[in-house]
C-alpha cells in the first residue's frame, strides 16, 4: 500500500497530481493550520507570456484556525465570475480550451462556502478528469494522536493505513529520515518532477503554473504521460 499525505491546494501544479497518481491512497489534510505563505488559496496562470495570480478570497478569521475552519469571503460569488473571465481571457485561444474550461467552471461555480470543502471538491474533479482513480482520505476521519507532530505524525498515519511505502515531494527530503521510517517497516520515497516544457502560444516557457495551464495546452494523452512518466522516485 503506497500512500501520500498533502495539504489541499487551489488548482495545484502538475507535481501535486503526479504524487496523487503515484499512490494507492492519498491523505488530504483538513485539520492542519492554514498558512498565508503557502498555496492553499492561491496559484498562478499565464497572461500574455507572464504569470499572473488567481486566488480564493477568504473570510477574515484567526490565522491559527485549521483549513477546515476557514471560509470563503462573501465576495466570492462575484469574484469567481471575475476569475473565470480571467481564465477565459488568458486561454480562450489555447488548443484544449473547449475541453478544459467547462471543468474549471464546474470547480469555480461549486456551491461550497467552506475552504476545505471547496478545495477537496476541486481536487476530486480534476483527478477524475485526468483519470486518476486514487482513493482520497480526509485526515480528520483518521484516529490520530493530536499531540504528534511532523515525522511522528506521518509515520502514525502510515501505520493506521497499513502503508508499506510513503511517498513525499522531494522538498521533504530534509524533513524525514529513511531510517526512522524503515524502523517502522515503511519504505520512504521522494518524488521529483522532471522539467516539463510545452508550447504556450509560442512564447518563452513559464514553468510550474497551475494545472489549468497544462490542461489548456496539452491533450489528455500528453497529460497522462506527464502524470506517469515525467517524475523520478528516489
Amino acid at each position: 500500500m503506497k500512500i501520500a499525505i498533502m495539504q489541499p491546494y487551489f488548482v495545484p501544479y502538475i507535481g501535486y497530481f503526479q504524487l496523487l497518481a503515484a499512490v494507492d491512497r492519498f491523505v488530504l489534510y483538513d485539520n492542519i493550520q492554514y498558512t498565508k505563505k503557502g498555496w492553499i488559496n492561491r496559484n498562478r496562470i499565464l497572461l500574455s507570456g507572464n504569470d499572473t495570480p488567481i486566488r480564493l478570497p477568504l473570510k477574515k478569521a484567526s490565522d491559527y484556525l485549521d483549513v477546515k475552519d476557514r471560509h470563503l469571503a462573501q465576495t466570492w460569488p462575484k469574484e469567481r465570475i471575475k476569475t473565470l473571465n480571467k481564465v477565459k481571457c488568458c486561454y480562450e485561444k489555447a488548443p484544449c480550451f473547449q475541453d478544459t474550461f467547462p471543468i474549471i467552471e464546474k470547480i469555480m461555480l461549486a456551491k461550497h462556502n467552506n475552504l476545505f470543502d471547496f478545495l477537496h471538491n476541486s481536487i476530486v474533479i480534476l483527478a477524475k478528469y485526468m483519470n486518476i482513480d486514487t482513493d482520497i482520505v480526509i485526515s480528520s476521519k483518521l484516529n490520530i494522536d493530536s499531540s504528534l507532530k511532523a515525522e511522528q505524525k506521518v509515520i502514525e498515519i502510515c501505520k493506521i493505513m497499513k502503508a508499506t511505502d510513503y511517498i513525499n515531494p522531494i522538498g521533504g527530503s530534509e524533513l524525514y529520515s529513511k531510517t526512522n521510517f524503515a524502523n517502522n517497516q515503511i519504505n520512504l520515497h521522494f518524488l521529483k518532477s522532471n522539467d516539463i516544457d510545452y508550447s504556450q502560444f509560442g512564447n518563452d516557457f513559464v514553468p510550474w503554473l497551475s494545472i489549468i495551464d497544462i490542461l489548456m495546452f496539452n491533450s489528455c494523452n500528453k497529460v497522462q504521460r506527464y502524470l506517469r512518466d515525467d517524475f523520478l522516485l528516489k
